[in-house]
């Protein structure tokens, strides 16, 4: 017998605010069509004035409760993965915990920036393999757009605001690939190329700061290393990519995510895209991915998918789960 953190419930929630490619046309010197063809990115969301990422977190949490048919009490712990937490401290994390009305468990955050579900993920799984939680709710969960550069229109057009969540609850499976939940993870980071994407500001110089960002540096780190995590989780278990039903790759780039899919060999049909409606949310994107790919009836029980995800760090990683 094999201890195995499998998928019981995902849920995700987008603010209410679509932001079109065209409002940006009135501030700055850029087009619907500029942005489309360099990123696929057509609208996104932005939170509501007064709207926390703790906000977004909880309502993305309760619709994957309810999709699990859960109770907040019956969750041991809450991961929650962002770069844009309400305060400095406490965690986000533990504000969803309030939210929900559990008074029972732990709940902490991780900031691995777009690939923090990834390694929230990775985490959670962890403490359900060691025995030290039943049901961990993972969420990602961000708001961009309070530290965006308006002036900027290489980044402030790219990013949006939104959340996704998963429950994981143990399983007992027989230590095959035919096992449902999380199969195996590969984490990576290397803190040499800090300064191609970050946030010029923080508790050091007392600013919020904006995000900043060479795109062309991380074009090429991206689908280099997207590929290669993806790969590694892969060999760990014995699995080739043909043998993958779906790739839900961090949806940061329209050709980001094509380059990774022909590396890896895949068609695009193999491929969730949900880039075109959020933008990149960070660290929710791949939890939005997969809970829209659910809807949208592309993901079914029993199938074969892995995530990849690559953020500011750089930090990268991916996870192969049965659906």
């Amino acid at each position: 017998m094999t201890l195995r953190a499998k998928v019981a419930g995902v849920g995700h929630y987008l603010p209410e605010r679509v932001v079109e490619n065209t409002e940006f046309e009135a501030s700055l010197d850029t087009s619907d069509e500029w942005i489309r063809s360099r990123s696929g990115i057509e609208r996104r969301h932005f939170a509501a004035e007064g709207q926390t990422t703790s906000d977004l977190a909880t309502r993305a949490a309760k619709a994957a409760l309810a999709d699990a048919g859960l109770e907040p009490s019956d969750i041991d712990a809450i991961v929650l993965a962002t770069s844009t937490a309400d305060l400095t401290f406490p965690s986000a994390a533990t504000m969803v915990q309030a939210a929900l009305g559990m008074t029972k468990g732990f709940a902490f955050d991780v900031q691995a920036v777009c690939a923090g579900f990834v390694y929230a993920l990775t985490n959670a799984n962890a403490l359900i393999v060691s025995g030290q939680a039943k049901r961990v709710l993972v969420i990602g969960a961000e708001t961009f757009s309070r530290i965006m550069d308006w002036e900027d229109r290489a980044t402030c057009v790219l990013f949006g605001d939104g959340a996704g969540a998963l429950v994981l609850e143990a399983s007992e499976g027989d230590g095959t690939n035919a096992d449902r939940g999380i199969l195996s993870t590969d984490l990576n980071s290397d803190g040499r190329f800090r300064d191609i994407l970050y946030v010029d500001g923080g508790i050091g110089s007392r600013t919020t700061g904006y995000l900043r960002m060479q795109g062309k540096e991380v074009f090429r780190h991206a689908v280099e290393k997207l590929a290669a995590t993806a790969e590694t989780a892969m060999a760990k278990i014995g699995l080739q990519a043909s043998e993958l039903d779906w790739v839900v790759p961090h949806q940061a780039n329209i050709r980001i995510i094509a380059g990774t899919a022909k590396k890896l060999g895949l068609p695009m049909d193999k491929v969730v895209v949900t880039v075109q409606d959020h933008g990149n949310t960070s660290a929710a994107s791949i939890p939005l991915a997969l809970s829209v790919g659910r809807d949208r009836s592309q993901i079914k029980p029993g199938d074969l998918v892995v995530t990849e995800a690559i953020g500011g760090g750089l930090a990268w990683g991916a996870v192969v789960l049965r659906w």
